[in-house]
């Protein structure tokens, strides 16, 4: 089981309610399972309207900075607009065995999911239970 603070799950749905036609995306920081912070992030896909991809760029200084000491990059979360808060193909097709945690937002709700090795949705993802902590985001040490 995951958990994330309720402010940090506000953000994501505010980021995504904010851009209702295109597919939004960040990247989600912590330890363990554990969302620290949310970092929303450039969706630089060919089509946003569709698919997501977050911006290299920014992936990269979330990693240098977890080499520095900083949160690990754990998942990330990304919109499906006019869909539902499951796994596309697509995402399926783009999403490594890792055990990353994918947080999806649609029609203003969030479910969870890992990435894993033959998985039940498309072959890549099992569901995860998000528990929702109430009050403020605190770091877990």
């Amino acid at each position: 089981m995951a958990d994330i603070a309720s402010d940090l799950l506000d953000r994501i749905l505010t980021h995504a309610a904010a851009t209702p036609g295109r597919e939004v995306c960040g990247l989600l920081l912590g330890h363990g399972d554990h969302v620290e912070q949310v970092q929303p992030c450039a969706n630089v896909a060919a089509d946003p309207t569709r698919h997501f991809e977050i911006d290299p760029a920014a992936l990269i200084a979330a990693h240098r900075a977890a080499r520095a000491g900083g949160a690990a990059v754990i998942g990330h979360y990304h919109s499906h607009p006019s869909g539902s808060a499951v796994p596309s193909a697509r995402d399926a097709a783009d999403a490594a065995p890792d055990g990353a945690l994918w947080l999806i937002v649609a029609a203003g709700a969030v479910q969870a999911w890992r990435a894993v090795d033959a998985g039940v949705v498309e072959g890549r993802f099992a569901a995860e239970l998000l528990a929702i902590l109430p009050g403020p985001a605190s770091v877990k040490t």
